[in-house]
């Protein structure tokens, strides 16, 4: 087995991997790549275990999409996949794996990050086993799980959905209804729209906010693959949504409303919207996206009846050595003190200098 760089003419056959891998999520797609270099022009490094075979994929045992942040704030990482929730390793068994990631960790040495970070949704067992394990019994490699997916599971029609809801819901889904409030859902044409709301919503919760051109990257770059839901109060957006599809799973990655409107509940009729449209559709699941449990993003979720799958986002240290399980905790601190900041600049200030902020961000 020859684990080696995806080369340029290589992605479909990259992306027929990706299709029929059943753990394959849409993080692992190649336009990424194109979208994340486009926009922030950071370097990837998409790694693939060929097995020699010929056409449509068939070769490929594995893959791990890879991308390098430089960041003066969070120091200096590989990471699969950055502003994504998913990622990680995928391969045919243990051995293309682990074959992978260590050349991952070879990639991560030449080029002197100090981790390397794996957006799994399952846990690895080989990562956390032995193999795993720096001198001293401490690990070299750690599985953060404080994070949940939410997915719901959708029925054969809307009005199955809406039924099985609680009444309380159903009520709060009607009530920007009846305040006149009106929903749309789109493609490109919206983009100013989710932006302004996005922007403005970014601002408020204290995170810088990403760049223009990375939704017109992923609109270019994935086209009928991506939606956007607005929903406006006298024409004004008051919410916003970009949902992503993928085989039978639709995942909403970006969503936000502003807090001028919340006494008319615009996050209920968003939300609704992109769920009557997909179950219609013919999707089968909702991703509500990555949520810490029994905070107010998680109870949010929960209404809908999503339920939660824990999350294992691995930290690897490329060169072996004992992980330093304290990072993580440094981290989130250091992310706390700076949205209290943020939260005080002017919105024009902003949105002028978050992207070159938010880039460094992985998360």
């Amino acid at each position: 087995m020859n684990i080696r760089f995806l080369e340029n003419g290589e992605e479909a056959a990259w992306d027929e991997y990706v299709n029929r891998h059943p753990e394959a999520t849409l993080c692992h797609l190649s336009g990424w790549r194109r979208v994340i270099e486009n926009t922030y022009g950071h370097k990837s490094y998409y790694l693939l275990a060929d097995n020699g075979a010929a056409g449509n994929g068939q070769g490929i045992s594995g893959l791990l999409p890879l991308i390098h942040i430089k960041s003066v704030l969070f120091g200096n990482s590989l990471v699969s996949m950055p502003f994504l929730n998913y990622g990680g390793v995928l391969s045919e068994n243990d051995e293309a794996g682990k074959q992978l990631v260590d050349e991952a960790r070879n990639v991560g040495k030449t080029i002197g990050v100090k981790n390397i970070q794996l957006r799994q949704i399952d846990a690895v067992s080989w990562l956390e086993s032995g193999g795993a394990t720096a001198a001293g019994n401490a690990p070299a490699a750690i599985s953060n799980t404080r994070k949940v997916r939410m997915l719901l599971s959708l029925p054969q029609t809307s009005k199955i959905l809406f039924e099985s809801f609680k009444s309380k819901l159903r009520s709060q889904i009607r009530k920007p209804q009846k305040e006149g409030l009106a929903h749309d859902i789109g493609g490109a044409e919206l983009l100013a729209d989710f932006y302004r709301v996005f922007s403005i919503n970014m601002r408020d919760l204290g995170s810088p906010v990403h760049s223009r051109k990375l939704f017109e990257n992923i609109m270019k770059e994935f086209e009928l693959g991506v939606k956007i839901g607005i929903v406006r109060h006298n024409g004004i957006p008051a919410a916003a949504g970009l949902v992503f599809c993928f085989r039978d799973t639709v995942e909403i990655i970006w969503a936000s409303a502003l807090r001028e409107y919340n006494h008319l509940s615009p996050n209920m009729l968003l939300y609704w919207s992109l769920l009557e449209y997909v179950t219609d559709a013919g999707y089968r699941y909702f991703d509500f996206g990555r949520s810490t449990p029994d905070e107010g993003t998680y109870r949010f979720k929960e209404q809908w009846g999503a339920k939660p799958i824990w999350l294992h986002w691995y930290e690897v240290n490329p060169e072996g050595n004992a992980y330093d399980v304290n990072n993580i905790e440094r981290e989130s601190r250091l992310r706390q003190k700076g949205e209290k900041i943020w939260q005080k600049i002017p919105l024009s200030f902003a949105n002028l200098i978050g992207p070159a902020i938010r880039r460094q961000i992985p998360l």
